[in-house]
């Protein structure tokens, strides 16, 4: 969530930032509101004071045997009106945060404008794509021909957009995400965290996902909503919280499964394992300060980026424009990972700097040495989307005879062998 008080300060920036954003502008309104909360708040303690002081010499009064009728009417009659006024205070007050709510983060200054992902900007390729001798399969028929990928018996289950994983493919997708954390924990220093797959309203508008996200989100009939990510738990873990600035950075990691609605996807990937309701991903988060934000986000894209260059997979980056960046964003880099079957390359991964933007609806703080408090910085990235990662291994590690090769990294994870076969 933006500071209201920024907005008032720099409102041509404001403006011009949602310009970026392609929206229109906003100052003038913001301004306004929350200049009647100002003036509505101002008035309702006023009022209070003003009771408080009665309360005193009313008392004061009839402690001397004094006639404080005209008091106790003067009082009488403000107690009568405070309640509308500090209602209206209230209302204006849960407007202005719900508007607050619904904006977007300021775009960083490094972040290139433009409309959609077409505009992105491309920072580094990495890895020689492989060259086959026969025309190479997507995922989902090396999958189905090994006999251990199945879209219908989880079509009998589930309904569309889920997969049964079986035999070596399962116990595959398991050694990615060990793999995956044996990384990030042992070389990166990464904490690993098992959090709750169900969280409540609090946690999910605390992450940004609330109110703008409700419709790409499970939520169960005991208003609990089913994690879209584990940046939303593994954020929460500090929500409330003034942090000394001693122990940052705090970094966790989590491998959990991840749901999504996947609203207004019709038609998009309906074949395979890229656009699942359900998928496992592994997801980083740093909580740190405004000083050490950039240098945190561009060591959480290395984590992310060694996982496939250590399974020598290729894979390009690119940085999101404004545009194409998510709503709780100030910069996005995203992993696009080589699927060879669609000649092109597939995000895999987004890392994020939230800047203080999530900090602020979590109200999650850091002290410094001189005792003075300041809104963290937030961030968060897969390191891998382990699903979308065992697809790339399926692609790009393909042989002619249906056979899958085992990355050497995985070797120690599946056993030691080497190959996938029927």
């Amino acid at each position: 969530m933006l500071d209201i008080k920024w907005i008032r300060e720099n409102p041509s920036a404001f403006n011009d930032a949602l310009q970026k954003r392609g929206l229109a502008p906003a100052a003038e309104s913001l301004i306004a509101l929350d200049e009647t909360r100002r003036t509505l708040l101002q008035e309702v303690q006023e009022m209070q004071t003003h009771r408080n002081t009665l309360a005193k010499q009313i008392g004061e009064v009839k402690s001397k045997g004094g006639d404080a009728q005209a008091l106790m009417e003067e009082a009488s009659l403000l107690r009568s009106n405070l309640p509308d006024r500090e209602e209206n205070l209230k209302g204006v007050t849960e407007k202005l945060t719900q508007n607050l709510a619904l904006l977007p983060n300021i775009p960083g200054p490094d972040v290139p404008f433009g409309k959609n992902e077409g505009d992105n900007v491309e920072v580094c390729m990495w890895g020689e794509k492989p060259l086959f001798s026969f025309t190479p399969k997507p995922h989902f028929e090396i999958g189905e021909a090994l006999g251990l990928m199945s879209f219908e018996d989880a079509a009998k289950i589930s309904g569309a957009r889920f997969v049964v994983l079986k035999g070596a493919l399962a116990r595959l997708e398991r050694a990615l995400a060990a793999f995956m954390l044996d990384i990030h924990t042992q070389k990166y220093g990464y904490t690993e965290v098992s959090p709750p797959y169900l969280v409540k309203s609090a946690a999910m508008y605390g992450a940004g996902q609330l109110p703008k996200f409700s419709e790409e989100a499970f939520v169960t009939t005991n208003d609990y909503w089913l994690i879209p990510t584990a940046e939303v738990p593994l954020t929460n873990l500090v929500a409330g919280e003034i942090l000394e600035e001693k122990d940052l950075p705090l970094r966790f990691v989590a491998y959990t499964p991840c749901f999504r609605s996947e609203a207004g996807a019709a038609g998009k990937d309906t074949r395979g394992m890229i656009r699942l309701h359900q998928f496992s991903k592994v997801e980083l988060v740093s909580i740190t300060t405004s000083e050490q934000s950039e240098v945190e986000h561009q060591r959480m894209l290395s984590a992310a980026q060694s996982i496939l260059e250590r399974l020598e997979i290729p894979y390009r980056t690119v940085i999101l424009c404004t545009g194409d960046m998510g709503l709780c964003s100030q910069k996005t880099y995203d992993i696009e990972v080589w699927l060879p079957s669609q000649n092109t390359y597939r995000e895999i991964s987004s890392c994020s700097n939230f800047g203080d933007y999530a900090a602020r609806r979590l109200n999650t703080r850091v002290r410094n040495a001189d005792q003075k408090n300041s809104m963290v910085h937030t961030l968060n990235g897969s390191g891998l989307a382990v699903g979308r990662t065992l697809v790339a291994v399926l692609e790009n590690y393909q042989q002619e005879d249906g056979s899958v090769r085992i990355p050497d990294v995985l070797k120690p994870y599946m056993g030691g062998e080497d190959r996938i076969t029927t």
